[in-house]
């Protein structure tokens, strides 16, 4: 199966559960709400009524701004030029490959956030690869089963982002590319030096995404309990199969990169108020909607890989046809199973 055909049926998959979908869209704004209206309430207390406010709500007011920041302290000090329109999802990357720390306040937001993550992720690959309805209790059912053991993965998964951004990091893009620059004058040079070096702590960064991933996937997959079995598995599938599970992380962060195009295109400057508010968050949670169907659609298709390529039989077919589920049809197919049971005994 090639990699365009798996994410098209990843991408369906995600359409056939469009709950899924709704639910982590509503998880991601309950996890935010709280930092937003503690923000909100500083701000406010900040500014109160006066004409600064006035001038601040209808457009930038960067005395003000340079005043707020001085003396802002915890979540505060999020509120910064970033945070508006296209600047967020850049200053995001720019982090990430810099290993910039962030404020507490946004670990703290960031923690959360993954926590109810890593609850949900097991009952949406349960979904995604069982390619039918599970309803509320049996993706709630395996959410609570592979909670905890994702948890155990987790610590696995913390290590190697450790030794990533903790120790690889600083010796490729501090002691390495000091080394080769010492002596270089061109600064097109170093750039190049700079570029490489990102493209090398990449390359290592997306190796351990994926062997994550395929962990995940195989402990849900295979029921696997133990996640040090499931991270090695990961590890095998991910090295026995290079090319289309990179080619198919690729492909989904090349459609992320478009996204962000057309974000960068049409995501609102400063200024305006009133409707222009209302379009800026409008376009805002638009974003927000496609980039989390992006991330849904790569599990979706990664399970469509390993599936077509290594898991059983059960996974593999397609669901089979089953008497609609009501309590009617549920208490016939009971009572017919006692009057067999009754005659089986006498």
């Amino acid at each position: 199966m090639g990699v365009l055909r798996l994410t098209l049926t990843g991408f369906r998959r995600v359409l056939a559960a469009p709950a899924v979908l709704v639910s982590v869209y509503v998880v991601t704004l309950a996890a935010a709400a709280p930092f937003a209206l503690v923000l909100r309430n500083s701000l406010q207390t900040h500014m109160g009524a006066s004409v600064m406010a006035d001038a601040a709500a209808s457009g930038v007011n960067w005395d003000w701004w340079q005043e707020f920041t001085g003396q802002a302290r915890g979540l505060e000090t999020t509120f910064t030029p970033s945070v508006i329109g296209f600047a967020t999802p850049l200053d995001n990357l720019s982090a990430l490959f810099d290993g910039s720390p962030r404020p507490p306040a946004i670990i703290a937001a960031a923690a959360v956030y993954g926590a109810l993550w890593l609850f949900l992720w097991g009952g949406i690959l349960d979904r995604y690869a069982r390619a039918r309805a599970t309803r509320s209790h049996g993706f709630f059912a395996a959410c609570g089963v592979f909670g905890f053991r994702f948890l155990r993965l987790g610590l696995i998964a913390g290590i190697m982002y450790w030794a990533l951004f903790g120790l690889a990091h600083d010796w490729l893009l501090t002691t390495t590319y000091t080394r080769f620059t010492r002596n270089v004058t061109s600064e097109r040079v170093a750039f190049l030096w700079r570029l490489g070096l990102y493209a090398v702590f990449g390359a290592a960064l997306i190796v351990v995404n994926l062997v994550i991933d395929y962990a995940k996937i195989r402990a849900v997959v295979e029921d696997r309990r133990s996640m040090i079995g499931a991270f090695i598995a990961g590890s095998r599938f991910v090295i026995r199969h290079p090319v289309k599970t990179l080619s198919l992380y690729l492909l989904n962060g090349l459609l992320f990169l478009a996204l962000l195009a057309l974000y960068a295109v049409i995501a609102p400057g400063v200024g305006g108020g009133g409707l222009d508010i209302w379009r800026a968050f409008v376009i805002g949670q638009v974003y927000l909607v496609a980039r989390l169907l992006l991330r849904l659609t790569l599990a979706a298709s990664q399970i469509s890989l390993f599936q077509s390529s290594l898991a059983h039989a059960a996974y593999t077919a397609a669901p089979p046809r089953v008497w609609p589920e009501s309590p009617a049809a549920e208490a016939i197919m009971n009572a017919a199973g006692s009057g067999r049971s009754l005659i089986t005994n006498h």
